[in-house]
């Protein structure tokens, strides 16, 4: 009989496949082979075509009936980059930290919790792991594809734990419980090319579009709330493309972006950067991308079970955060109350991207303490 899964041994399985977001290069089946060998059923889905897919997605479930508790997570990764100090995807442990691209984001707490389900079989009501491919990449084909299999399966459950590296200094110290939404602009200012010295006989798009950006920075959104700080827009991009010094320019263009909390819409955010381009240049146009809306999951059941079991295994007290970029929580929360919790995020998305061996372990003692509650 074999001994109890290593989530290390594991975590280090999944490192070796290169799944760069859309390639699953072998993850999932890693993944399946693990979870199958505990009793679920797993589901593999491919949604999606190229530029974009197809996108490998995986929903695994075991037992049946209410309560059902869920771990969402990504088994893709962002690119590597040069410059590893060993292969990104070789993965090796070094000075008790297990290094390799996901290592952080999140395959090693996708480990942990496979390791953790091993643990505790025999629970009633339902347990279901929702696996996409797609989190790092457009998150056009993963998990909104998983949600409306769930809907046409009659798939729910309760309670969602997404495994994102929410921690900050040590395992243990935040616990996200909402995350602000994103929206993405695209403003095209047209104008009339012509010589600096002529300008009656040109029209310069530019000087439009920098009072365009001015009105959006003295814009006033909102001043935060009780779990959010303000909501706030950069700009990100601002280009010309004029080589000559003696030329007005035909076009002027910018991009940018507002992480907004939930006293903000994105619908309302686009419909006011238009009404704004609209008043300072008639003729530009905007496109515009709303990545996710904000979502908060207020304290309550979800979050107290997260936090004991966290307190239980390490002796913090999490911090309930809202901060951080988008995840997939923004599309999961409309099924059930979901936080998120998982490994230092110290390293994520960086050259040697590595997880403390240990932290690995007491992860997995955690998860195992959060199914045992939701699952009792």
């Amino acid at each position: 009989m074999s001994g109890p899964l290593d989530p290390v041994a594991l975590a280090a399985a999944l490192i070796a496949c290169p799944s760069v977001t859309p390639v699953d290069a072998g993850a999932q089946d890693v993944l399946s082979a693990a979870l199958e060998a505990q009793g679920f059923t797993v589901h593999r889905l491919v949604s999606g075509e190229a530029p974009h897919g197809p996108i490998a997605n995986l929903v695994a479930i075991r037992g049946s009936g209410a309560p059902h508790f869920a771990f969402a997570g990504h088994t893709y990764v962002v690119p590597p980059g040069d410059g590893w100090a060993s292969g990104a995807f070789t993965p090796v442990v070094r000075d008790e930290k297990l290094f390799g691209r996901g290592a952080v984001d999140m395959k090693g707490a996708i480990a942990a919790f496979v390791a953790a389900s091993d643990r505790v079989r025999n629970h009633p009501g339902t347990l279901s792991l929702l696996i996409t491919g797609d989190e790092e990449g457009p998150a056009v084909h993963g998990t909104r594809a998983i949600i409306d299999w769930m809907a046409a399966n009659g798939v729910r459950p309760y309670l969602i734990l997404v495994g994102e590296p929410t921690s900050d200094v040590q395992l243990g110290d935040t616990l996200k419980i909402g995350r602000r939404g994103s929206i993405n602009v695209w403003i095209t200012v047209p104008g009339t090319q012509g010589h600096v010295a002529y300008p009656h006989l040109a029209d310069n798009p530019a000087t439009r579009l920098v009072r365009i950006l001015d009105r959006l920075q003295r814009w006033p959104l909102d001043e935060g709330n009780a779990w959010f700080q303000p909501s706030n827009l950069e700009v990100t991009d601002i280009a010309i493309g004029n080589p000559a010094t003696n030329v007005i320019p035909g076009e002027a263009r910018a991009r940018l972006n507002i992480r907004f909390n939930d006293e903000q819409q994105g619908a309302a955010l686009e419909a006011g950067i238009r009404s704004i381009v609209a008043e300072e240049a008639p003729g530009a146009t905007v496109e515009a991308a709303i990545s996710g809306e904000a979502f908060l999951t207020a304290p309550g059941a979800l979050s107290t079970l997260v936090a004991d079991a966290i307190r239980d295994v390490t002796g913090i007290d999490a911090a309930l955060s809202t901060t951080g970029g988008t995840s997939d929580a923004r599309f999961l929360s409309k099924l059930a109350p979901t936080v998120e919790f998982g490994l230092c995020n110290a390293t994520m998305h960086k050259l040697d991207e590595a997880v403390a061996v240990a932290d690995v372990l007491a992860l997995t003692d955690i998860y195992e303490a959060a199914l045992r509650r939701a699952l009792a």
